[in-house]
């Protein structure tokens, strides 16, 4: 019997579950697929890695969120190329996010106006971001539930910080209306952009806390790791089994009963029984694998959010090095026109592999991964001719905008694929292949967010339905959050951790993705 099984090897999944197993815990994390990694993954074709999601890990440098993670399982730190920024291509000027504060404070008052109502409203953002930020790393915890949870985040942002509190009714859009700055047609989309990619809403629609946390997170800190995504995967999934964590791949989690202390999952692989249970599915799939007392307890934030979910498309491309040269940054987003609806290739971003990652592409060569946001409902009940022609005629429009930074790229390309919603759908078990959570708002964020432990004691959720919501920093919060939760909840059973041995360290002959060659 386990302590804990984790269903999922996302990152969320990923990271609990090597929480609680170098606290002394016995862990087991059951995946569906092939390999670990979810919508942070990757796939590997003739020599070429791609990210499927994730480009990059926000804060996973020391003191930061992902740092902090690093430091508590005891793994060394990222191997990658520290963004210095990227550069935001607008209809009719460029941007360059630096990640330097200085740099981009000068940056934004050149290229967006030096207004006094524009420096006061990047000075409300960048408080609210210093603050939040420092209580993210902190470990923030919503929705409030308890007393404890009261004090635990007075004292994350701070006695003299409370007074921000009152911006946690605002959205974006009321705070640049309060600045007069709301037809500023720059300004607003590149805000318009950075909050599509990091909340997934809009700028009247997304909290403005959580709007300037997500356009900030440059200053936080990018890094995208050497092989991208499936590097990070294997030294993580690796050390994860060093600690004597039990990995599972091609194990989908089929139904979970019982109660904490006597749970049962089971599997397309057999039974798994285990004291806890953390979900990192999501809601929308845990609701129909979960115990009955679970299910009734999500059906509310189901319905609440079933129009709030979104997906995305991405293009592949292995190219050799020539067809992106030119360019001082490897990143790049791109608006095409402010006056119509952003995705679909109108906010698209370009994540090339740094020269030199051979990891990540032969010599010579660069990994390209070209994404956009997409409505569902386009992907859905396409016939197969109709999907195909809709999935290369979009692929061949994203790559023919991201000529405006690369002029020959894709005119050779080594590998040529594309994902969809249909994609997501299949290879990460995501319902109508929605990804990212919910498209944040007032109603259904922080305060009103899916609540890590619902419906039955010993069992939890974490992942990007639930709070902080998407990326990989706020997965990794979750896990934090999580992964204290349940060993409370081990010491109200009057236990700490189970008297299994610590395996050795990984040696020859280990697949860190689950079974021994």
């Amino acid at each position: 019997m386990f302590d804990v099984a984790i269903i999922g090897g996302g990152i969320a999944g990923m990271a609990t579950a090597a929480r609680l197993q170098a606290k002394g815990l016995r862990t087991v994390i059951l995946e569906a697929h092939g390999h670990v990694g979810g919508c942070a993954g990757f796939f590997r074709r003739r020599g070429f890695s791609f990210d499927v999601g994730a480009t990059t890990l926000v804060d996973f440098e020391p003191g930061g969120v992902g740092g902090e993670l690093l430091e508590d399982i005891g793994m060394k730190p990222v191997d990658g190329e520290a963004l210095p920024g990227y550069v935001a291509w607008l209809p009719d000027r460029t941007v360059t996010l630096h990640r330097d504060a200085h740099l981009w404070a000068a940056e934004r008052l050149q290229t967006l106006g030096d207004t006094p109502h524009h420096r006061a409203f990047w000075h409300l953002l960048d408080r609210l971001a210093a603050v939040f930020w420092r209580a993210s790393r902190a470990g923030i915890k919503l929705p409030l539930t308890s007393l404890d949870d009261v004090i635990r985040n007075i004292r994350a942002v701070g006695v003299e910080n409370l007074p921000l509190a009152r911006y946690m009714t605002w959205t974006m859009g009321d705070a640049l209306r309060h600045f007069q700055l709301r037809d500023d047609q720059p300004l607003v989309g590149l805000l318009s952009m950075l909050i599509e990619d990091t909340v997934h809403g809009t700028v009247d629609a997304a909290p403005l806390i959580n709007a300037a946390l997500g356009i900030t997170i440059r200053g936080a800190g990018l890094t995208r790791h050497r092989g991208g995504m499936y590097s990070f995967w294997t030294r993580f999934a690796a050390h994860y089994r060093a600690l004597g964590g039990e990995l599972r791949v091609a194990c989908r989690a089929e139904r979970i009963d019982g109660r904490r202390g006597d749970f049962t999952v089971k599997t397309a692989r057999g039974l798994f029984h285990a004291a806890q249970v953390v979900c990192t599915l999501p809601i929308a799939a845990t609701a129909q694998i979960a115990p009955p007392e679970v299910g009734r307890a999500l059906r509310r934030y189901l319905e609440r959010d079933q129009d709030s979910l979104g997906g995305a498309i991405i293009v592949f491309l292995g190219v050799a090095e020539a067809e992106i040269a030119g360019q001082a940054f490897t990143h790049h987003q791109l608006l095409q026109a402010y006056d119509q609806p952003l995705g679909n290739g109108n906010n698209m971003f370009i994540s090339v592999s740094a020269p030199g990652d051979t990891d990540s592409a032969p010599p010579g060569c660069r990994a390209v991964m070209i994404s956009t946001h997409c409505r569902l409902d386009e992907w859905q009940h396409l016939s197969s001719h109709d999907y195909a022609a809709r999935k290369w005629a979009i692929g061949d429009c994203l790559v023919d905008y991201a000529r405006r930074v690369y002029p020959q790229l894709g005119e050779r390309p080594l590998v040529c694929e594309i994902g969809t919603p249909r994609t997501y759908e299949k290879f990460t078990s995501r319902p109508r292949g929605a990804v990212g959570g919910v498209r944040q708002t007032l109603a259904n964020a922080n305060q009103n967010a899916v609540p890590h432990d619902i419906g039955l004691a010993g069992f939890w959720l974490a992942g990007d339905s639930t709070f902080p919501g998407l990326g990989t920093v706020a997965c990794v919060l979750g896990s934090r959050i999580v992964a204290e939760g349940v060993e409370r909840e081990f010491r109200r059973m009057g236990r700490v951790a189970s008297q299994f041995p610590v395996k050795p360290p990984v040696g020859e002959g280990f697949n860190p993705f689950g079974t021994r060659t």
